[in-house]
């Protein structure tokens, strides 16, 4: 396939116009008219699969490589040495970020892996009403994602009816959540501190935890296409002792 005929079917599948403004998703390297044979999903990009793809191949990601304005590619700082080495091997980019998020990631997070089901959506905040004890939940939630350490805030409440939901960091939705406990990532210190005065409880998932299914969610609609899919799995940039 070409890879402008790739792009319109994730256009079609989940429309980049959909992402925030702040974001980059979309296609941000590679030629319209390059045939592809080889797809590789991943939530990143990091130098091992860079070395382990074939030339002429399509990298798709849930996050983008390239954020902010690059000046130049004269030093090998991240992402450059990246983006140097794709265009060598002339590899394609197309990133799927928050407009993954609001077509696919989060319900399929939700629902597939947590086992959940859907209330109500509201953009990026997905709820479900559960009776359920808080620290009954932290169980649930460590053996779901075979976590060994989970990171909470817990303001008080130990029966939850209604659990909010976003993957990736979703820190600063804390105040449009109406819920008794929140499920994101990469909650910050002041960011807990406003929850508790609210009544909220916040479990911290872990960012790349609540993410790394990018890839098998993706791959369910690519299946039927004439193209070789390949998951690859990006190593968590955290370590935890």
């Amino acid at each position: 396939m070409k890879l402008i005929e790739i792009y319109n079917f994730l256009d079609r599948l989940s429309p980049f116009d959909s992402q925030e403004n702040w974001d980059n998703s979309g296609l941000l390297l590679g030629n319209n008219q390059d045939e592809i044979n080889t797809v590789y999903l991943s939530l990143d990009i990091d130098e091992n699969l860079i070395e382990q793809a074939e030339n002429n191949s399509l990298f798709i990601t849930h996050h983008p490589l390239i954020f902010k304005g690059l000046k130049d590619l004269a030093n090998l700082n991240y992402p450059r040495a990246f983006i140097k080495k794709m265009i060598e091997k002339n590899i394609a980019l197309i990133s799927m970020h928050t407009n993954f998020d609001l077509s696919h990631l989060n319900s399929y997070f939700v629902e597939e892996i947590l086992n959940f089901k859907i209330a109500l959506k509201d953009e990026f905040l997905i709820y479900i009403d559960k009776q359920i004890d808080f620290f009954d939940l932290c169980k649930y939630l460590k053996e779901k994602l075979n976590l060994s350490v989970l990171k909470f805030s817990h303001c008080g409440k130990e029966k939850i009816n209604r659990i909010a939901v976003c993957t990736g960091s979703g820190g600063d939705l804390i105040s449009k959540v109406d819920a008794d406990c929140f499920l994101s990532g990469d909650f910050k210190y002041h960011q807990a501190m406003e929850a508790i005065s609210n009544d909220l409880s916040l479990i911290d998932l872990g960012h790349f935890e609540s993410e790394r299914y990018f890839s098998q969610c993706l791959a369910k609609d690519l299946k039927n296409l004439p193209l070789k899919v390949i998951i690859s799995v990006s190593k968590n940039p955290f370590q935890y002792f």
